[in-house]
Order: C-alpha cells, then sequence, then structure tokens
C-alpha cells in the first residue's frame, strides 16, 4: 500500500488529468428503488425524477426494462417514460439486458440505453440466467439493436471489481467484453462495481490496464459503497481522468442477485466530496436532499447516505 501511495503522482502521469467538472448519473429512480419490496406509486416517481432534475441532475436512469415479474418495482416503466418531466439538457436513461427490454426502451422513446453483462460466470447465470458466452453473443445484437433505434450506447460490465466468493474477475475477461462493446460501437463504458468489492489498488490496475485498450473513450464508474470505500475509489478514479460515477440518491440501492451487496454511493455525499475537492457537478445539494428525505419517509427506513440528514 505504501508503494502504491508513494507512486500515484507518477502513475497519475501518463496522460491523464484530474477533472474540474464530474457527470453524476442518478440511478436512484432504477437500482436505487429496484430492491425494495415496497412499491413507489407512479406520480410519486415522476415527482422523485422532476424533483431530481431540479437539484441540477442532467442523466438519470430512470427504470430498468425488465420481466416485471422478476422486479415489480419497475412494472411500469413503460407508463413512468411517458409521464417524465421535458427539460433542456437533461437525458433520461433506461437500463436493458435483453432484445425485448431494448425494444421497450426504445418504443417508450427514450434516447438514450444502458446495455449491460456480467464478467463473472456465476453472477451472469443468477442475473439473466445467461452463461458469459451466451450473454455476450446478446450483448452484440442488443447493441447493433439499439444504434439501428439511435439511441446513445452506455455499455456496463457488472462485476467487474469482482464478485462475492468468485475468485477474482481476470482482466482477459473483461477486455474480451470491453473489446465486442468496442467492434459494435460505443459512447461510454461503465465499469460496475456490483458488489463494492473494488478498492484503490483495483481501481488503479484495471484503470493502468483499461485505458489503453479503450483510447479515448469515457469511462463511467458505477460504485457501491458495501466496504465503506467508495469515495475513497472515487479519490483515486479522479487521478486518472474519470469525469462520469454512477451514484444513487441517499445511498440506495443495491443488486437483488447479489447478496450483500449495499446501495450504491450516495449522490448527495459524493456531490459533497467533488465539491470540496474543487470539482464542480451543477447539483444542489439542499435540493437534492429533500429527494432524500422523501425516500426515508416513504419507506420508512434510514438509507445509508450521510448529507441529506446533515442540511436542511
Amino acid at each position: 500500500m505504501d508503494d502504491f501511495n508513494q507512486n500515484q503522482g507518477e502513475r497519475q502521469a501518463k496522460g491523464s488529468k484530474r477533472p474540474d467538472r464530474v457527470t453524476i448519473m442518478e440511478v436512484g429512480p432504477r437500482d436505487g428503488l429496484q430492491s425494495e419490496t415496497k412499491i413507489l406509486p407512479t406520480q410519486q416517481k415522476i415527482d422523485l425524477i422532476s424533483g431530481l432534475v431540479e437539484a441540477g441532475l442532467q442523466e438519470i436512469q430512470v427504470a430498468s426494462f425488465v420481466n416485471p415479474g422478476i422486479l415489480p418495482q419497475m412494472a411500469d416503466a413503460d407508463l413512468l417514460v411517458a409521464q417524465l418531466p421535458k427539460r433542456q439538457g437533461v437525458v433520461y436513461n433506461g437500463l436493458a439486458l435483453n432484445i425485448k427490454g431494448v425494444e421497450r426502451v426504445a418504443a417508450a422513446g427514450l434516447k438514450s440505453i444502458e446495455v449491460s453483462m456480467s464478467a463473472s460466470e456465476a453472477h451472469s447465470r443468477r442475473n439473466v440466467n445467461m452463461t458469459l458466452k451466451e450473454a455476450m453473443a446478446q450483448a452484440g445484437l442488443m447493441i447493433r439493436l439499439s444504434k439501428e433505434m439511435g439511441m446513445l450506447i452506455r455499455a456496463g460490465v457488472q462485476c467487474a471489481f469482482g464478485y462475492l466468493n468468485e475468485e477474482a474477475i481476470p482482466f482477459e475477461r473483461i477486455q474480451r467484453i470491453v473489446d465486442g462493446y468496442l467492434d459494435q460501437g460505443i459512447e461510454i463504458l461503465v465499469l460496475g462495481d456490483t458488489t463494492g468489492m473494488a478498492d484503490p489498488i483495483k481501481i488503479h490496475t484495471i484503470m493502468e490496464r483499461m485505458r489503453p485498450v479503450v483510447g479515448d473513450l469515457e469511462i463511467a464508474l458505477h460504485l457501491h459503497d458495501t466496504r465503506g470505500l467508495a469515495l475513497v475509489n472515487v479519490q483515486t478514479a479522479l487521478k486518472y481522468g474519470i469525469r462520469h460515477f454512477d451514484a444513487s440518491l441517499a445511498g440506495m440501492g443495491g443488486c437483488p442477485f447479489a447478496p450483500g451487496a449495499t446501495g450504491n454511493i450516495a449522490t448527495e455525499d459524493l456531490a459533497n466530496f467533488l465539491h470540496i475537492n474543487g470539482i464542480d457537478t451543477g447539483i444542489d445539494i439542499k435540493k437534492l436532499a429533500r429527494c432524500s428525505q422523501s425516500m426515508e419517509a416513504f419507506f420508512e427506513k434510514r438509507f445509508s447516505g450521510k448529507m441529506h440528514r446533515l442540511v436542511q
């Protein structure tokens, strides 16, 4: 660890620059809600998203277009999109895990989609009931269809930093997935810490090896705070010029198919951390905190975030 800290400046010098502005993709309406058994009514979801827009969020993942029998919280995805508030400069995104999901995202009228697959064989089978080989083949078809339908594509690699008791995910496997994405053409690559197993050394290792693979393509990190390391991981990623992060208001969320994976990094905690470091996000933390407080009131529970309880 000492060598890692001592050499951070040297490692950063390989063409990376800490950004002056970071874009946060708010995933609360999707990732934040999907593990909650109490269903948030459609109108309250719309009110929540409207509040997020008022708080300055310009990228919001509003729903996953999946089998409602598996994720009942997402059963109203199509109806929800039809009623989203229109705001110049705000991009709404939908997550799809199969071809039918892509078709639904397009039919709903969204212009941005996230296509995602896992780098873990075990997680892939639990999450989408597919082997890695099957998931990779389908991901290629999904990206081609998304491009045909004129959508901007975020392509995700879930469990990029590990999965529970499985052996470490080989970088070569991640690279095969990413190479497949690059062959199809995508706008941004999302590396997901689905089970919160990332740490600064893992962030460093993957960033060092991934940048030569993707060139100038933007990389986003989807971090969970399972082990309390999310903000430390952000600090490391910033040194590699990463300027896109996913986050969820109040720290809501967690993958229902990854036992023990707690919520995402809290959006207001991340925004506060970035602001302290002189990095702009465009987010009004006080307005965002009201959204988080409303979710705690509705679900009658405390989420893991901190800043929403400290601001009035």
